[in-house]
């Protein structure tokens, strides 16, 4: 919607009325179409890609980029044969236009909470760790217990979920949390609330000395060659942290790692070395491989905790505390610990 200024019946001889620019002329209010046109270009520094984003096609972009120019009497960008660039007039309202496109979706956010919960669109973030073991579970609650609820699933790293999160990209995620974790951050940060804890399993080559065996001091894992993901994995960080509670302390050998976990267990099934994988990952990675073998920790096994992280004030918290008790109930029969 485009908010036009009144004309106003007669000048003032002091400081310019409103909907007037300084020097006389005559200003119009930027629409939102315009504003998130150049929130994009200035994101992606280039008119295709900002284009694709937000699903214009690129004529229409670079016309709502050059009518928002218009409308606040300022060049916003520097256009040349081979890129783009924001000017300095440019830089400074990017950011207010991201404000201003921001509390309109939270306005828009505000109204569906208020009309009826599990509506709409809900976008959740979902770790790889996670995504293909989880899933299953999650999909079937949402199809049989709220099929009016428009789930909208993206399998990112953390690092990029939060950034997702906080920026309004994402509604909800669903990652690994640290155990000792405040649930608040803030106003303005990530409220997160537990779901359950799953045990970390030792993967080895069928042929492995450690094969089969059970309750292993975490010591073990001293003289191990442990394969990793790769980096941005938080499975990564937490198998080092697993570590270093063992009393590892000359590292973890990085010559190889994976981007999965399925190549993960390939590269053990090979005989490169061990792993470790969270027991909810195990039906799918490992039981249909000969090559491979499983060995357990004694208690306390090391384990990492899995929650759903939502922004701190979102309009929508009662609704994810809804959701969050419900899959705490449906992930019942999966080998994990449920937090309440």
């Amino acid at each position: 919607m485009t908010l036009s200024a009144h004309r106003p019946r007669q000048e003032s001889r002091g400081r310019p009325q409103q909907g007037m620019a300084p020097h006389g002329r005559r200003t119009r209010r930027p629409t939102l179409s315009q504003l998130r046109a150049f929130a994009a270009v200035a994101d992606n520094l280039h008119f295709r890609e900002a284009a694709a984003e937000i699903g214009m096609s690129q004529p229409a972009l670079s016309g709502a980029v050059a009518a928002l120019e218009e409308s606040l009497g300022v060049k916003l960008l520097e256009r040349t044969t081979r890129r783009v660039l924001l000017s300095p007039a440019g830089e400074r309202l990017a950011s207010r236009a991201r404000t201003v496109l921001d509390a309109v979706e939270d306005l828009l956010e505000e109204a569906e909470a208020a009309r009826a919960p599990f509506t709409g669109a809900l976008r959740l973030g979902v770790i790889p760790t996670c995504a293909p073991y989880l899933l299953p579970t999650i999909l079937r609650l949402v199809h049989d217990r709220y099929p009016a609820l428009d789930l909208q699933v993206h399998e990112e790293q953390t690092a990029s979920l939060l950034d997702g999160l906080v920026a309004g990209r994402l509604d909800l995620l669903l990652l690994a949390v640290p155990p000792g974790a405040p649930q608040t951050a803030g106003a303005g940060g990530v409220e997160t609330v537990p779901l359950f804890d799953e045990d970390f399993v030792l993967v080895t080559p069928s042929g492995h000395e450690l094969a089969g065996r059970g309750r292993l001091p975490r010591e073990t894992l001293r003289g191990l060659e442990l394969l990793l993901l790769d980096e941005g994995h938080c499975l990564r960080q937490q198998a080092l942290d697993v570590c270093r509670e063992a009393g590892r302390t000359e590292g973890v050998p990085a010559t190889t790692s994976a981007a999965g976990l399925s190549t993960l267990v390939q590269l053990v099934a090979g005989g490169l070395g061990v792993t470790l994988l969270p027991r909810t990952s195990l039906h799918v990675e490992t039981e249909r491989n000969e090559l491979l073998a499983t060995a357990c920790f004694a208690d306390p096994a090391p384990s990492r905790r899995i929650g759903l992280a939502m922004r701190a004030g979102t309009a929508r918290r009662d609704e994810f505390a809804v959701l969050a008790k419900d899959l705490r109930e449906a992930m019942r029969p999966l080998p994990v610990r449920l937090v309440d």
